[in-house]
């Protein structure tokens, strides 16, 4: 991104003043130098790019080296010159490449994005994304757990040893608060108050919240402590301060968690589809299943937008339909003969 220095604008703007993750910038950094090397490409002659040589195949992958291929090509003055029909052309591309209309998608609100930026900070006259509408989406309602597969699930994991331990606090942890993978393994001691029942959950945007955690829950974290405290006294490299630790007593990956859980899905007999994002959704489609109101649920998701919360009154919309149709038989069915 170093090749680029009205990217590197960006993405410092994204994450310093709109406070976004460095993971997330990174991500807007990848679209962005993948279409600064289409952008490269196409000056070479190669405005159809339909052969194998569109350099569209390696960004996804995680490397941001596009750019730096051509040093000499003025790949900030390639996108200040950007016009709609460029914009269009690569949108053609990506959708020769068999792209996914959702990471079409993604990928075009990164330029939206991107040029609006450039706009505001006088780098070009006008928007050529303003025009081009996103593609349609189709709608893939959330995955959910029913009750009986997530007391399952959590009675899982062995409670008699340490780790056993660990990954039943955090599971109950991630199912009774909704919160997201890395907001639970971003815990710190005192952000857990035993007395208030209540967790501070630092998350998205490094936007904070407080959500409330019940006492049954917070007993199952409490018995990981015990355990915790103990490997504490022995381990003179352990980090004080993290909730939930590894073995070597440094604070958990968000990787570490889907494996472990994907272990007790594979012992429960759950569908090894599932993941720990699952049951955010499934606290969610309870809640809600259970007389919350919507606005109350998105406080606790953490949801900017109302609007990301709606998408799971589908889902208990269709638990209602079904509720109302065992009770009241449909019209057209055929009486039942009295014998």
């Amino acid at each position: 991104m170093e090749d680029s220095l009205i990217i590197q604008d960006f993405l410092n703007y994204l994450q310093f003043e709109k406070r976004f993750s460095p993971h997330t910038a990174k991500c807007y950094g990848v679209d962005l130098l993948q279409f600064g090397e289409f952008l490269t490409r196409r000056g070479d002659g190669g405005a159809e790019m339909h052969g194998h040589d569109d350099g569209l195949g390696s960004h996804d992958s995680g490397t941001a080296t596009a750019v730096a291929a051509h040093p000499k090509v003025g790949i900030d003055q390639l996108l200040a010159s950007v016009d709609v029909n460029a914009v269009r052309s690569y949108l053609v591309v990506l959708n020769e490449k068999q792209y996914s209309k959702a990471t079409i998608a993604r990928k075009l609100a990164t330029l939206r994005s991107f040029y609006k930026f450039l706009v505001k900070r006088n780098r070009v006259s006008s928007n050529p994304v303003v025009g081009i509408r996103t593609p349609k989406q189709e709608k893939r309602l959330p995955r959910f757990l029913e009750y009986e597969q997530i007391k399952l699930l959590l009675e899982t994991p062995p409670s008699d040893t340490w780790l056993g331990a660990r990954d039943r606090a955090i599971m109950e942890t991630l199912y009774s608060t909704g919160m997201r993978v890395s907001e639970v393994v971003a815990i710190n001691l005192d952000d857990v108050d035993f007395l208030g029942e209540v967790v501070h959950i630092r998350g998205k945007g490094k936007k904070e919240r407080i959500c409330p955690i019940s006492s049954s829950v917070l007993q199952i974290v409490q018995h990981y402590m015990e355990f915790r405290n103990k490997r504490a006294q022995l381990n003179g490299n352990f980090d004080a301060k993290v909730l939930f630790v590894n073995k070597h007593g440094k604070r958990l990956s968000t990787r570490s968690v889907r494996r472990k859980m994907d272990k007790y899905l594979k012992m429960a007999g759950l569908d090894p589809a599932i993941s720990p994002h699952t049951l955010r959704h499934s606290f969610a489609t309870h809640m809600l299943n259970r007389g919350a109101d919507l606005r109350s649920v998105q406080e606790l998701l953490g949801h900017q937008s109302l609007s990301t919360t709606q998408i799971y009154t589908h889902l208990t919309t269709g638990k209602i339909k079904e509720v109302y149709s065992a009770a009241h038989p449909r019209e057209n069915d055929p009486p039942k003969s009295e014998n």
